[in-house]
């Protein structure tokens, strides 16, 4: 009985919680401009820096040479809650 009411409580809380976060896709993350460029030819490659989730455009002061970032597929990385830089750099 108590398992049941345990199981219960799980199915709950899990459509609960899931129908407030929707599931996002998924951000694929290249240690090469090519390798990002290849997985999305049809999209622009930015370099996000993943502690802060923010990316820059290439000729950018920070593309490519932040110390916690990677090559990323700009859709994806919008999809993903990441936004680009505010003060062009």
């Amino acid at each position: 009985m108590f398992k049941d009411t345990i199981f219960k409580l799980l199915i709950v809380a899990t459509l609960v919680v899931g129908s407030h976060f929707p599931a996002t896709a998924a951000l694929t993350l290249f240690s090469t401009e090519v390798q990002a460029q290849n997985h999305c030819p049809s999209d622009v490659v930015v370099w996000l820096n993943l502690p802060t989730r923010i990316y820059h455009w290439k000729d950018m002061r920070w593309y490519g040479i932040t110390k916690n970032g990677a090559y990323v597929c700009k859709k994806e990385a919008d999809e993903n809650g990441s936004r680009g830089t505010l003060n062009g750099q």
